[in-house]
């Protein structure tokens, strides 16, 4: 049967640690891996010559437009955008090979289950996590600001849903969780802060508050054990943290 040419794309900075079990999942997928990489500084490259992949060197511009470098190195205009830290599961490799001998939608979504220090997360929120991550790239784009990109198609353009999981190994241990929210806190603040918002009370106590019990009770959280425990404390941590460092970006100088 006629199939679509598949090229995948990842963008990468320092991810020796899970960029062989992504590129390992994608032998006899595509004939184009292509690696956008942001200067690592540990063995990421190396592992992605070992596996085949065309590793290509741009400095990091922010996701949103990392992303769409990534995708412009394609050779083929079908594209499934992975991140280092996720790999394909024999069923989704089966469903995907399926979509490309009949391709009929601008882009396809797909859930994600990630694994949270050993423990698939099926609750809180954090499960099916559909991101559209297979798609047409001239039927749409990568957009956003600094922190959450998303891919777009074009008005008009229908998007297709895959069943079959994509794991995120993203979190193996508390410290990995703590270190990311640290950055993104940081470049949510950033974000907020260039769109005028500000910081005041009821930000750092109430938003925090209705986090922790968003996650934790109405989403199911409680029953994930420790691991939807940590993720709702820490979730909710990261929440006051973008809004203290916000009030911190914005407040006024103290006069002389």
């Amino acid at each position: 049967m006629p199939t679509h040419p598949l090229s995948v794309v990842i963008i990468t900075f320092n991810e020796e640690a899970n960029i062989g079990r992504c590129l390992a999942a994608l032998a006899g997928m595509a004939d184009d891996v292509v690696v956008v990489d942001s200067g690592s500084t540990d063995r990421t490259v190396a592992i992605c010559q070992e596996h085949g992949a065309r590793v290509v060197t741009h400095p990091f511009a922010g996701y949103v437009a990392q992303k769409n470098v990534a995708t412009a190195q394609a050779r083929h205009d079908h594209v499934l955008q992975l991140d280092a830290d996720e790999v394909l599961t024999d069923a989704l490799r089966a469903e995907i090979r399926r979509v490309l001998a009949d391709w009929q939608h601008a882009g396809y979504a797909l859930p994600r289950l990630t694994n949270y220090c050993g423990h698939w997360v099926r609750h809180g929120g954090w499960y099916p996590d559909r991101k559209l991550r297979l798609y047409d790239r001239r039927l749409g784009s990568w957009q956003g600001q600094l922190l959450h990109e998303r891919y777009e198609v074009q008005p008009g353009q229908t998007v297709g849903q895959l069943t079959a999981d994509l794991l995120h190994y993203s979190y193996p241990t508390i410290e990995s969780h703590v270190q990311q929210l640290n950055k993104f806190t940081t470049i949510g603040a950033e974000e907020l802060a260039e769109r005028g918002r500000r910081a005041g009370v009821l930000h750092l106590w109430l938003k925090p508050t209705w986090k922790f019990w968003h996650l934790y009770l109405l989403r199911g959280g409680w029953l994930d054990g420790f691991a939807g425990l940590s993720i709702a404390a820490l979730s909710a941590w990261g929440v006051f943290l973008k809004y203290a460092k916000l009030r911190v970006l914005t407040r006024k100088p103290a006069a002389a």
